[in-house]
Parts: C-alpha cells; sequence; structure tokens
C-alpha cells in the first residue's frame, strides 16, 4: 500500500508545448493518502487515463515528480512500482484456463501452491466464476473476459496500489452493481490504496472514499460525495455530479443578496466585492415550487421519474431544473420559485468564492 503524491506534474504529448493549453495534464499537487480508495472522474478527454497511466508507468510526465511513499517512482519501470492495473477492455490468456488466468500473478512471483489456490479459489467466488475455473479463456464473453481481468487485478494482496481504468464498461449493468460492491469490500478487508478512473457519477460516488473530480486537464475538486453534492468547488463539478445538475444562473451579489434581472434571492452567508463572472449555483433539490412564494418562474414540462418529478423551468430567461416530490401536485398556479438561503453557492469566474455567515 502506498501514499501516493503528485510534486509539480504537468504532461504534453506535444515535444515543445508552449503554453498551457498544450498541456493534456495541467500542474498537479496533490497527496492520496495511504489505503483510501479514489475515482478520478470526468468527461472523455480531461485526463484520467493520461494520470493513471503516469502513476503506473506507463507513462513518463513531461515535468515533475511521482513519489510512493516518499520514495521518487517518477523514472521507475512500471514493474519496479508494484502496482495491479486493469484496463478498459479485457486482457487474459486465451489459451489458459480461468484458474491459470487468475493464478499467474502469484505464480510469477512464486507464491506457495496452497496461497495460491485458496487465493484463486476466494477471487472466483468474488467474481461469480467458481463454476467455470477450469474452463479455458478463449471463447468465453467480454463480460466473462474482463471479470478475469478484474480477479487477476485483485489476486495479489502486497501491491501497492490497485489501478482500474474504467474496467466495467463490457460488463452488463446489473454485474456492474455487484462488481462495485465486491471492491468496496476488498478494500475494507485489505486496505489497498485503489484509483479508478470512470465518466460515470454513479460509479465514482458508490465505489470512492474520496472522489478527484478532473476537468481540461486539471483536478478541480476532492472531496466526498456529500461535499461534492453540497458544495462544488468549481462550476464543472456542479453540472457534473448531480441528475439533474446545480442550476448555475449569472447574478449579481451584494452582501446577502444576489440578484437577477433587478429580482432579489437571499442567501445565509455575505460577500464582499466580486470581480469576473459571477454566478449562483442552487441544487434542483435545493429549489421549491409554489402559488405565492419566491420569483416568477414559467414551467415548461414535467418529468416524472419515479422517485421524483423534474420540474423544466424558465427563469428570468434561463432554463432552470426544480425536484419536486413524487406526491407534490404542480397545478397551474405553481408559478413562483424560492431557494433555500443556506443552499446558494456563490461562484466567481467558476470557482466558489467562501462567503461570511450573514
Amino acid at each position: 500500500m502506498a501514499k501516493i503524491t503528485l510534486d509539480n506534474l504537468a504532461h504534453s504529448y506535444l515535444s515543445d508545448p508552449a503554453g498551457e493549453d498544450d498541456y493534456a495534464l495541467k500542474e498537479l499537487n496533490h497527496v492520496w493518502a495511504d489505503g483510501e480508495a479514489y475515482a478520478l472522474l470526468g468527461a472523455s478527454g480531461c485526463g484520467k487515463t493520461t494520470l493513471l497511466n503516469i502513476i503506473s508507468g506507463l507513462l513518463r510526465p513531461s515535468r515533475g515528480r511521482i513519489l510512493f511513499n516518499d520514495a521518487d517512482v517518477t523514472h521507475a519501470p512500471t514493474a519496479a512500482r508494484n502496482i495491479a492495473q486493469v484496463f478498459q477492455f479485457p486482457v487474459v490468456y486465451d489459451t489458459m484456463t480461468v484458474r491459470e488466468n487468475l493464478a499467474f500473478p502469484l505464480k510469477n512471483r512464486g507464491a506457495a501452491p496452497d496461497y495460491i489456490a485458496r487465493r484463486v479459489q476466494g477471487i472466483a467466488r468474488m467474481i461469480g466464476m467458481e463454476e467455470i475455473l477450469d474452463k479455458r479463456a478463449r471463447g468465453l464473453t467480454a463480460d466473462a473476459k474482463q471479470k478475469i481481468s478484474l480477479g487477476r487485478g485483485m489476486v495479489r494482496e502486497d501491491v501497492n496500489a490497485l489501478l482500474f481504468d474504467e474496467p466495467l464498461t463490457v460488463i452488463d449493468p446489473h454485474m456492474k452493481w455487484e462488481l462495485r460492491t465486491q471492491l468496496k469490500a476488498l478494500h475494507r478487508q485489505f486496505g489497498h490504496t485503489m484509483i479508478y478512473v470512470t465518466h460515470d457519477q454513479t460509479e465514482a460516488l458508490t465505489f470512492a472514499d474520496k472522489v478527484v473530480v478532473m476537468h481540461d486537464g486539471r483536478v478541480v475538486q476532492i472531496g466526498t460525495p456529500e461535499e461534492l453534492f453540497e458544495a462544488p468547488a468549481h462550476t464543472f463539478v456542479g453540472y457534473f455530479i448531480g441528475s439533474p445538475g446545480m442550476n448555475v444562473i449569472p447574478a449579481r451579489v451584494e452582501g446577502a443578496q444576489a440578484y437577477i434581472n433587478g429580482a432579489s434571492i437571499p442567501m445565509a452567508r455575505a460577500y464582499g466585492a466580486l470581480d469576473g463572472k459571477v454566478e449562483i449555483g442552487v441544487r434542483p433539490e435545493y429549489a421549491r415550487l409554489s402559488a405565492t412564494e419566491g420569483l416568477p418562474v414559467r414551467i415548461r414540462r414535467v418529468e416524472d421519474v419515479g422517485r421524483h418529478k423534474i420540474v423544466r423551468a424558465d427563469f428570468f430567461g434561463y432554463d432552470i431544473n426544480i425536484i419536486a416530490e413524487e406526491g407534490e401536485e404542480i397545478g397551474p398556479d405553481m408559478t413562483r420559485v424560492s431557494f433555500d438561503p443556506a443552499r446558494v453557492n456563490v461562484y466567481a469566474d467558476d470557482w466558489r468564492v467562501e462567503g461570511e455567515a450573514a
């Protein structure tokens, strides 16, 4: 297990990058704790896999260092880093049986036969492949092969870190949930440092202790699922986390009031003078429709998704979403909306501003 330190780390795929825009991975300075489970979350092309490949040693960064337990491994080959990595698409030995595939990393390191047998049996039980342990991998479905890849990545107990690069892409939805649960159980049992790359917020939020949200080559926030939901550090986090995402509305902020087209929205915190692009962010869960209280809103449509209703509305010319309870009646007189003052976030040039209690 390892503490992983990213020290002034940055990477460009160009031989002579001229500026920040030429970097796929912009400067990072972070310490990831030994034994925690992290998810790298972001849209395609944001730098997640680049960062994972630098951690694993498949890619050497353009500048900066990476340390495992304070030892510089920036130039160390993958084999010397003592990690296990599972890729997006299955990598298995077709001529071997499932049992032989799972045992391969342990046999390579000279583990005792009794230990190998016990460990392989336990991992096979975890991934639901006990009944086909002696079947050759050739001819198995893509999701079965990926389960073998997952199992082979998890079979070693002595690794510094387990790295997963969108490993459940080819797995059917029901099995995805089951395997995520098993990965969390494995983490609780052995305390490996785990890093899990995904573009799926559900996978990230249900797997990780801490979610590392990436956008345009940057880490914009590291936090628990609750922190990402309640206090997004960047407007991208607000958009990306939640379904639907946070409402972000241009506003003028003075003290504990936000003004949109001259209409006032109360806030629980007060702010000084703000420069640049100023916006407020409010989760749809913290907006409420009313016939009498709040500011005018025009409902465009209502979508019933079973657990609740999503109200799509026009608010002073801006599209906003409002979450209504499943049993809540939404009549034609519901023409006003109010926001929970304690849940209104303020952003300047996309970054959250910390106010003072009003």
